[in-house]
């Protein structure tokens, strides 16, 4: 197990769990300016939010990358073709390590969501009085901020599921999340296990990560965005009570876990996917 977690590994892993944290406590935001009655400053804060996530999971790639190319350097070193079925099994081994870590950091950012939208309410509230983002950011330091967020985390509010029904919010907003998670949480991983799976392939296959993701991205915009959308839309117009955001916010983070989970399964035939069009693209199109 030793030579499984190495340096590189564990900073692909905290950098997963942080980024799949950051995004889930996004959610928060558009609760946020349900709260406020400021939903367009709410949905600036979220894309502020998820930038930030993006910013994390670029400083995964070169972590990903180098431990997909310590076994490709060995196979090359000794003059093999492929990688012998024990060295895959080791990456196979640490990048299922890795989908896992955007496990915890749904449930991290799960528990954390009260403090998420603690610092998104009163962070609308900075931006009103002083007009700017980086101004509005600096009042986190406020230990008056911080002691109430530390309280929060502390004593966060009490939930039960009968509070969240499930018919409140359309099920395809929710099949469309878990397909998102799913992809989201293997589209990366799975280039650079491809790029292990063919080695004559390897720099072509570790830049195909859209042909998984752009699953997610589709089911993004046509169904979790506008849904999502739509149901604040609704609850802000008084149409809809705003217990409903809590329970599509609640049912979202469900949804996300479980798409971390499916992300195990379609990993390898993901990887294998991805290594055969990089394997044909290669083939068919030499010069």
């Amino acid at each position: 197990m030793s030579d499984v977690v190495t340096p590189n590994l564990i900073i692909a892993v905290a950098l997963t769990a942080v980024t799949q944290a950051i995004q889930i406590g996004a959610y928060a935001a558009r609760y946020a300016g349900v709260i406020t009655g400021r939903i367009a400053t709410a949905i600036s804060l979220f894309s502020l939010l998820v930038t930030a996530s993006r910013l994390a999971s670029l400083f995964m790639v070169p972590s990903l990358g180098a431990l997909a190319d310590t076994p490709a350097n060995f196979a090359q070193d000794h003059h093999l073709a492929v990688l012998p079925p024990d060295l895959l099994a080791h990456v196979d081994l640490q990048m299922r390590l890795i989908v896992a870590a955007g496990s915890v950091g749904v449930l991290a950012g799960a528990l954390l969501l009260p403090v998420f939208l603690t610092m998104f309410v009163r962070g609308i509230g900075a931006f009103e009085r002083l007009h700017s983002i980086p101004r509005a950011l600096t009042r986190l330091l406020d230990p008056r901020v911080i002691g109430d967020l530390f309280s929060v985390l502390v004593h966060p509010p009490r939930l039960r599921l009968s509070s969240f029904p499930v018919g409140a919010v359309p099920r395809n907003l929710l099949i469309a999340n878990t397909v998102l998670f799913a992809v989201y949480s293997v589209g990366v991983v799975a280039a650079f296990y491809a790029s292990d799976i063919d080695l004559y392939a390897r720099t072509t296959a570790s830049g195909l990560s859209g042909l998984v993701n752009g699953v997610g991205t589709i089911a993004f915009a046509l169904f979790i965005d506008p849904n999502t959308a739509f149901i604040v839309d609704q609850t802000v117009r008084e149409e809809r009570p705003r217990s409903d955001v809590a329970t599509m916010i609640f049912w979202l983070i469900v949804t996300a876990f479980i798409g971390t989970l499916v992300a195990q399964l379609i990993l390898t035939p993901a990887a294998h996917y991805i290594a055969a069009v990089a394997e044909f693209w290669i083939t068919h199109f030499k010069h």
